[in-house]
């Protein structure tokens, strides 16, 4: 065991060497290169000139804009050690506008010397004169790339075919490099047309028609003869000659759109006629098909950890454990030893006629004859018939979350994110859709917040923004400010508890329009409605609707919410678990504070998968895990993972990630594709006042109001005896009224002045009564 160890630590350190050495090379080689580019570019010298010559011999008159593209990416390895990362429509575009430069540059110059055949050789020729003669005014076109471009579109569709056909070609690279919409323009173009000629054909016949008209002798005829245009009856007649053009354009129309709902109601997708119907008003997002993930090497490597003292303390701790065990009578022997990041796993098999509960028992004699802090028993191991000992590490070795990723499975599941190495090595996933729901808590520092950034990222680097929407609750104000600005967010992150309350409401409403869509389709789930969507979508003339994406919804901190606004809270958070997998809405609570007020019943019978980092007692521990153990946890991410299909805790060494590299990725994405909040997810402060007010006025204050303007004086005791309440609600009542500005401040007692004056049917009532 222990040689299998030493020998990854030490793959990995030549790893780590090599990856150094590599980028050290690219940076020397892109040095290297952008020194020559600047020399040609400049013309410096001899070597300049080769430099030069050598881009002329290719690219004719346009030789700069070669070099300047190589000094491009030679500039990208200097300071990156990379390639720049480029989109396909850039290069796509950038290759097809500069072949139509080519090929019209060599357009300009077979005109200049008017020859009509043999267009490479003189090319050759020129090209010679310039490198070698150093003559500068011959006419050398596109080079030599150009020359063939020319020779074989000369030969296909002549001269001015070519000439037609570069432009086209620098023209198509210009749209597709800056992605302009011609489609819509051409689509608009086409409307136009067929307008303007639907028009000029009505203009034609109508023309027709008049030319061909009966003569008449009295103008009496001629002004009632529009009279029968209108008329639904004379459109059934088929003998009418003028009368047709007016009736056949709409006809056409009603026997298409029946034909299509005919072909529509007789394929399988029985439910598409109903998309027109739909307002799309929730949740939606298309795709971006020019965005990129955030590759890894934003990421820092972190250095391997040296383990070599707890590889020596492990044969010593076996022998100890037996011998201990042996002292108390128990019979137990070490099958297997696996060293973790922060614990070593001994696995004990009992000898038969042994209790489970004598080992158990010992949990604090064994951690003294090993001299640990404390040890976690884990009895029996799930699906073997062994006991585990989990003994702390000297040195706890760090997780890097980039090392982690690469090592995690690679899917499709954009919410499939890898949390940590077990003991055994391996990389523990959690796959939200099947949680679906995640309570993450722990005392202050025992890792809680970075859990929540390697969550986030691991989704940042696998969705894009039309497969993931995040909705992030930050009481804290500081902990995910970090993630304001991305594409992913429905809204800026909530940090107010009343706006975090009215958001969670959102959500709420955003889940039954989901619903209501999923029953008007006849699905079950999102994925049966993004399906079915999809499917749409490949049918000839149907328009493109998006699909709806998976929401995240991540609260940071619980217990700020549950101690302002828990009502609200609570009821938000219990409607999302119970109804939201389905709708693809899924939760991430996380808390500092793991009370029962905190994590109700409802709240915890709702969430069904659980973390539990370090806690201070075995009564925080149950109250998030069911049982004891969190207590005994080591801090620094060390946690128990306990996912909804999983009837014990597993141990796992949480991965560590950097602010540093969490603002790497940000800003990547930032720069990839700009936020755009939903508006109906944003919880405005004027929506939060209007709320509010709803909320404090007193159901009673428009008729108190009513009243007091009628009386033409205010007090607690009139209302009280008017409305039959008791005392403090009538004073509520009247400080609302004074708030408001309808009546006056209290003197003495005297009665209050009331501002607002009565109508005069009402003052006239009032007197008369």
């Amino acid at each position: 065991m222990a040689r299998k160890r030493r020998s990854s630590s030490r793959r990995t350190s030549r790893k780590t060497s090599s990856k150094k050495e590599a980028r050290l090379v690219n940076n020397l080689v892109g040095i290297i290169v952008t020194l020559l580019m600047v020399i040609g570019l400049a013309g410096l010298g001899m070597l300049g000139t080769v430099i030069a010559n050598f881009f002329r011999l290719f690219f004719g008159v346009s030789y700069p804009v070669a070099i300047i593209t190589v000094l491009f990416f030679s500039l990208s390895f200097t300071f990156f050690a990379r390639a720049p990362r480029l989109k396909v429509r850039w290069v796509v575009g950038y290759l097809v506008a500069d072949l139509g430069l080519l090929m019209w540059l060599h357009v300009l110059m077979v005109g200049r010397l008017n020859i009509h055949a043999k267009f490479v050789a003189a090319t050759w020729n020129n090209v010679g004169r310039v490198i070698f003669n150093g003559d500068t005014t011959v006419p050398i076109g596109g080079g030599m790339i150009g020359a063939y471009l020319y020779n074989f579109s000369d030969l296909l569709i002549s001269q001015v075919g070519t000439a037609i056909l570069s432009w086209l070609l620098m023209g198509i690279g210009i749209i597709i490099f800056f992605s302009l919409p011609w489609r819509d323009f051409l689509v608009a173009s086409g409307h136009g047309l067929r307008k303007l000629g639907g028009g000029i054909k009505q203009v034609g016949q109508a023309a027709h028609n008049y030319a061909n008209r009966p003569a008449v002798s009295t103008p009496l005829p001629v002004e009632k003869k529009p009279a029968p245009a209108p008329a639904p009856a004379a459109s059934q007649e088929p003998t009418s000659p003028t009368l047709a053009p007016q009736t056949t354009p709409p006809a056409p129309k009603i026997t298409v759109a029946s034909t299509n709902q005919e072909k529509q109601s007789a394929t399988p997708s029985v439910k598409e006629s109903a998309a027109a119907d739909l307002p799309l008003t929730g949740v939606t997002a298309r795709e971006d098909k020019d965005y990129q993930l955030p590759p890894l090497d934003l990421l820092s490597p972190v250095k391997a950890t040296d383990q070599q003292a707890d590889i020596k303390d492990i044969k010593k701790n076996t022998h100890t454990l037996q011998t201990t065990l042996q002292s108390f009578g128990v019979d137990a022997t070490v099958e297997n030893v696996n060293l973790g990041p922060s614990v070593t796993k001994y696995e004990l098999r009992p000898a038969v006629g042994v209790k489970v509960s004598r080992i158990t028992h010992l949990a604090d004699d064994l951690a003294l004859a090993l001299a640990a802090k404390d040890i976690r028993i884990e009895a029996p191991i799930p699906g073997k018939s062994l006991i585990g000992i989990e003994v702390p590490n000297k040195q706890v070795a760090t997780v890097g979350f980039r090392d982690m990723f690469e090592s995690a499975p690679s899917d499709n599941h954009p919410l499939n994110v890898p949390l940590g190495r077990t003991v055994t090595g391996d990389v523990e996933m959690a796959d939200l859709t099947k949680m679906p729901h995640l309570l993450i808590a722990g005392a202050t520092g025992s890792g809680k917040s970075v859990a929540i950034n390697v969550i986030l990222t691991s989704i940042l680097l696998k969705a894009k923004p039309h497969q993931v929407k995040l909705l992030l609750i930050d009481p804290k104000k500081v902990e995910l400010s970090v993630y304001n600005g991305i594409p992913h967010l429905l809204s800026p992150v909530v940090s107010e508890p009343k706006k975090a309350a009215r958001a969670l409401g959102k959500v709420v409403g955003e889940m039954e329009r989901r619903y209501e869509l999923f029953a008007k389709f006849g699905v079950r789930n999102l994925a049966g409605y993004n399906k079915l969507v999809q499917d749409n979508n490949r049918q000839p003339d149907h328009d493109n609707q998006p699909t709806l994406p998976l929401i995240l919804v991540v609260v940071d901190e619980l217990a700020d919410l549950m101690m302002t606004v828990s009502n609200d809270v609570e009821d938000a958070i219990v409607r999302i678990a119970q109804m939201g997998r389905a709708a693809g809405i899924h939760m991430i609570l996380a808390t500092q504070r793991p009370s029962v007020d905190v994590i109700t019943g409802l709240i915890k019978a709702n969430v069904p998968s659980r973390i539990a980092f370090a806690v201070s007692s075995g009564i925080d521990s149950r109250t998030i895990l069911d049982t004891n153990g969190a207590e005994k946890l080591l801090g620094r991410g060390d946690m128990l993972f306990e996912p909804i299909d999983q009837n014990k805790p597993t141990r796992v060494q949480g991965a560590f990630i950097s602010d540093q590299d969490v603002e790497a990725v940000v800003d990547f994405i930032k720069k990839e594709q700009p936020a755009e909040y939903d508006e109906n997810m944003v919880v405005t402060d004027q929506e939060l006042a209007t709320e509010e007010q709803a909320e404090e006025e007193d159901e009673l204050f428009p008729a108190a109001l009513k009243f007091v303007v009628a009386e033409q004086r205010a007090s607690t005791s009139l209302i009280q005896r008017r409305f039959r309440i008791g005392y403090n609600r009538a004073a509520r009542i009247i400080d609302d009224l004074e708030q408001r500005g309808y009546i006056g401040p209290a003197n003495g007692s005297k009665p209050r002045e009331v501002y607002k004056e009565a109508p005069d049917d009402q003052s006239s009532a009032g007197q008369t009564k």
